[in-house]
Formats: structure tokens, sequence, C-alpha cells
């Protein structure tokens, strides 16, 4: 139980994280980023900026994955469904939630 009716997340500002390598197999199509960036449980909010395309002609229905860490995670939207190249094909900045704990890692924009 929370000791507070509210918690409090992203004290420190909103952490950006940048890709590193974008690899696309007959499963997935996944994000790499360097090695955690502070090695603690995060639950919060990241700017995720993806600096590379994912590759034309890649299959539209592919999940996307991000791997940080040796750690890989299905990218979902709000309600559970995984993102796919359709919804996801543009490089720039995205908006994501992050739970370590309960294991989430939504689009937000």
């Amino acid at each position: 139980m929370a000791r507070f009716p509210y918690q409090y997340i992203n004290i420190n500002g909103i952490p950006t994280i940048e890709a590193r390598k974008v690899t696309v197999t007959d499963t997935t199509v996944d994000f790499q980023f360097n090695p955690d960036f502070d090695g603690t449980p995060f639950r919060g909010l990241l700017l995720v900026y993806l600096p590379d395309a994912i590759p034309t002609g890649t299959t539209t229905t592919l999940p996307v994955t991000f791997t940080m860490a040796g750690n890989t995670q299905t990218l979902t939207f709000a309600g559970g469904d995984a993102v796919t190249v359709a919804d996801f094909g543009s490089i720039g900045v995205h908006i994501v939630y992050y739970d370590r704990f309960a294991g989430l890692l939504q689009l937000i924009g």
C-alpha cells in the first residue's frame, strides 16, 4: 500500500535515452539501447530518441521491442496490444511509460 495517496515519479525530470541500433528479425523489430542508465528499478516517463528508421520493406505486422541491459520488452499500447511496425514507423522522439516493477512498456506518443 502506498504511504501517500499519490506517488512521485520522474522527480529529477524525464530521462532521455537513445537507441544505438535497430535489428529486424523474422519475429520482431528490436531497438537496442546502452546498458541501464542508472541500474536501479525505474518507473515513469521516458523520452526515447530513435535516430534510425526501421528499414524499408520490413513486414508491417512485426511487433516492436526494446532491449536494454539484456532485458527485452515488447512495446505496447495502453490496452496491452503490441505496437507494430505499421504503428511505429517514424524516427524522432517518442514518449514511453516504463514500469520495471510491473513489466510495462507503453507508447504514449
